[in-house]
């Protein structure tokens, strides 16, 4: 008996230890945070603390287990972090103020409408949501990936791969087009396939709306095509979605190119973005008409939120023998719509590694505000919102501790 016992005991230990080679569990994080002081506010220039200057600050679990045969089944949960508050979401500088054109020319109590409507809604991950950069999980298999949850688009990952900021800083072109939003970031109830092959590798998703009687509602579309060496990339992404009631709503289409010359890199990309009915129409129209506007004004304030845009950027890094890198960008938003709230933004970023997991970066931010635009710069993890009055410029200075672990 001691010896069958012995036995089991060991066979246990044996199949524990396969287990264990086979799948695995990694706790992973960033830590972002620094002093930035922008100006250009209502309030004048504003000094503060922020969490997310170059990436939005963040913890999550990532697990994967290898089935074998060319199978692997893998997920990951993540969330927002808020270094400056412990909280897990924020809200712009300037608060709930919209940008003018949205409410020029409506009567006061109007206009304070549509700011009560629409100004709560500024922020990232105002609902609090747990795991709101990440939720999914996905089967890997000899003929692609399958993947099923909360994820980001395949329009904004082709995006961030010719973004020379990959997204990071308030040099990012994605800063100009954060009000109203111009690309679809994260999906949700979404189903993704992903296949590498080589140098090549390309993505659908589907993310079903789940909202109303109509599999049409709220539903997101989007494709991306990638070819990538260590030399030279080159890709296209696109995104389409309806809004809750079926209509045509937010399309962000995407291409690219980069190239690598040793110490030298380049990059650039030009987005062009349509958004023929306002994502949210149908549920600020309900809001607007509810707080006693007119639903001839309500539909005209809605009508001001469509986009008709293109979005240009290029950029150059330089990587020193420390590894350390400086980085260029210019970046130009031009609005086709008659409100023509062009913005330019142009700046330089240094990064100074102390370890491979531990960096120091400064970054200074130019916006340059046509007329009728306020766009204010912000980071990868917060909002700038809009400066004080159409064509207000806006300077970023930031200063910051990037940590991973």
């Amino acid at each position: 008996m001691k010896a069958k016992l012995s036995f089991l005991a060991t066979a246990c230990l044996l199949a524990g230890s396969a287990l264990a080679q086979q799948s695995s569990a990694t706790i992973y994080g960033l830590v972002d945070v620094g002093v930035t002081s922008v100006s250009g506010y209502k309030q004048g220039s504003v000094l503060a603390v922020n969490s997310g200057i170059m990436e939005g600050s963040r913890w999550g679990i990532r697990t994967t287990e290898d089935l074998g045969g060319g199978w692997r089944v893998m997920s990951t949960l993540e969330s927002r972090a808020e270094v400056d508050t412990g909280s897990t979401g924020n809200r712009p500088p300037s608060g709930s103020q919209l940008p003018d054109r949205l409410t020029a020319g409506l009567l006061p109590a109007v206009a304070a409408g549509v700011t009560g409507a629409i100004g709560p809604t500024l922020g990232v991950n105002t609902g609090n949501v747990m795991f709101d950069r990440q939720a999914w999980v996905g089967l890997v298999t000899p003929i692609g990936g399958f993947l099923a949850g909360r994820q980001y688009s395949p329009g904004f990952e082709a995006f961030a791969s010719f973004d020379i900021m990959q997204t990071q800083s308030a040099m990012s072109p994605a800063q100009l087009v954060a009000i109203p939003q111009g690309l679809d970031l994260r999906v949700n109830n979404s189903l993704q396939y992903r296949i590498v092959q080589g140098a090549w590798n390309a993505a659908a998703m589907i993310g079903f709306g789940e909202t109303g009687s109509s599999s049409g509602n709220s539903r997101l579309m989007g494709i991306n095509t990638i070819y990538k060496t260590d030399k030279f990339s080159v890709g296209f992404g696109h995104n389409t979605k309806n809004n809750s009631a079926g209509q045509r709503a937010l399309s962000t289409t995407v291409f690219g190119a980069s190239a690598n010359f040793g110490s030298v890199s380049v990059a650039g990309m030009l987005a062009n973005i349509k958004e023929p009915n306002a994502s949210s129409g149908p549920e600020l129209l309900a809001g607007l008409t509810a707080g006693g506007v007119p639903a001839l004004v309500a539909n005209s304030v809605i009508d001001r939120l469509k986009q008709d845009a293109n979005l240009l950027h290029v950029g150059a890094r330089y990587t020193m023998s420390n590894a350390s890198h400086v980085t260029v960008a210019l970046n130009r938003f031009n609005d086709k719509r008659a409100s023509n709230a062009d913005t330019t933004s142009y700046g330089v970023a240094y990064t100074y590694p102390f370890s491979k997991r531990t960096n120091v970066n400064f970054v200074l931010t130019k916006f340059n505000n046509s007329a009728n635009a306020q766009a204010a710069p912000g980071g990868n993890g917060y909002l700038g919102g809009v400066t004080a009055s159409g064509g207000t410029d806006s300077t970023s200075i930031a200063v910051g501790l990037r940590h991973s672990f």
